[in-house]
């Protein structure tokens, strides 16, 4: 954890759901926000391994449990979590773990939670190796003001409807 930040803002989607090029456009890594880019969306789907996942509801109680635990276990303070259909959003102080590693510790644990056969749809557990997509988004947080306002979206706001 920075000694000056408060918390992180870690966000992070599923395999699939939001690739280079994308329509919505994209954020590359250290470049930035880039515009949507067809033949890029084309290029980046013809080379994915496995098709697209969306989590169903059980995969994303699945998901909130084994993010809540690992807090639990490392005595991290969640501040907000919402494991949506197609991203996960957590706000999470952890003192002395970089965000990357907060990140990586989180994907790969709900990942395995995630193929096991009894906890999961057995077909889609043997079969399935990418949950998650490659990187993540990791913001720090160094104001209460901002910190507030962090949590107040990642449990209230997406669900609000867009004026």
């Amino acid at each position: 954890m920075n000694e000056t930040s408060l918390a992180y803002f870690l966000t992070w989607t599923t395999y699939g759901s939001w690739l280079p090029g994308d329509e919505r456009g994209w954020v590359k890594w250290h470049g930035g926000f880039q515009q949507p880019s067809e033949p890029l969306r084309k290029y980046t789907t013809a080379k994915m391994s496995e098709a697209a996942i969306t989590l169903d509801q059980q995969q994303r109680e699945l998901v909130d449990a084994t993010i809540r635990r690992h807090c639990e276990i490392r005595q991290w303070f969640l501040h907000a979590l919402n494991v949506r259909t197609n991203h996960v959003h957590v706000v999470v102080t952890a003192v002395g773990y970089s965000p990357e590693m907060v990140v990586e510790q989180f994907k790969a644990w709900c990942t395995r939670y995630l193929k096991a056969p009894l906890v999961n749809h057995a077909h889609l557990a043997k079969i399935r190796q990418n949950w998650w997509t490659e990187g993540s988004s990791r913001r720090l947080i160094f104001r209460e003001a901002d910190l507030a306002a962090t949590i107040e979206y990642v449990l209230d706001a997406q669900d609000r409807p867009r004026s």
